[in-house]
C-alpha cells in the first residue's frame, strides 16, 4: 500500500519539476524572441508560472515537515501573481510611450506606434494610421 508521505512526495516533485520546466520555457522566451514586446511575455507569464509553482512545492514540503501550514510561500505566492502583470502592464505602457520599434510579426497594432503622415495637399499630418 502507498503510504500518505510517498503520494505528497510526488505531489511535490510534480510541482518542482513543472516550476522547473516554466522557469526554463520562459528563459528561453525571454532570449529567443525578436522584439521587447514579445520578451515581455516570458518573464510575465511563463517565468511567474514557474516560480509559482516552485513556491507551492515547498510550501508543500515545509507544512509536511514541521507539520504546520507553511504560510510565508503562499504570501508571496500570491504577492507574486498579483505583481507581475501590473509590472508587465507598465513596461509595455512604457515602451509604446518611448514608441519602441516592433518586429513585423508582432501582433496587434497599437495607435501608439503609428508614424504620422503628412497630407501632399495641405502639408499637415493626417490622422490615417500606416499599413
Amino acid at each position: 500500500m502507498i503510504s500518505f508521505y510517498t503520494v505528497m512526495e510526488a505531489v511535490i516533485a510534480f510541482f518542482l519539476v513543472a516550476g522547473g520546466t516554466f522557469a526554463l520555457i520562459g528563459s528561453l522566451g525571454l532570449a529567443r524572441l525578436q522584439d521587447f514586446y514579445m520578451r515581455l511575455h516570458g518573464p510575465s507569464k511563463t517565468t511567474t508560472l514557474g516560480v509559482g509553482c516552485s513556491l507551492i512545492g515547498s510550501m508543500i514540503y515545509f507544512s509536511l515537515t514541521n507539520h504546520t501550514l507553511s504560510l510565508q510561500e503562499l504570501l508571496i505566492t500570491i504577492f507574486l501573481f498579483v505583481t507581475a502583470p501590473v509590472s508587465a502592464h507598465m513596461l509595455a505602457k512604457c515602451a509604446l510611450h518611448q514608441k519602441l520599434p516592433h518586429h513585423d510579426r508582432t501582433q496587434g497594432h497599437p495607435e501608439e506606434l503609428d508614424e504620422e503622415l503628412e497630407d501632399p495637399d495641405t502639408g499637415t499630418p493626417s490622422s490615417t494610421p500606416a499599413p
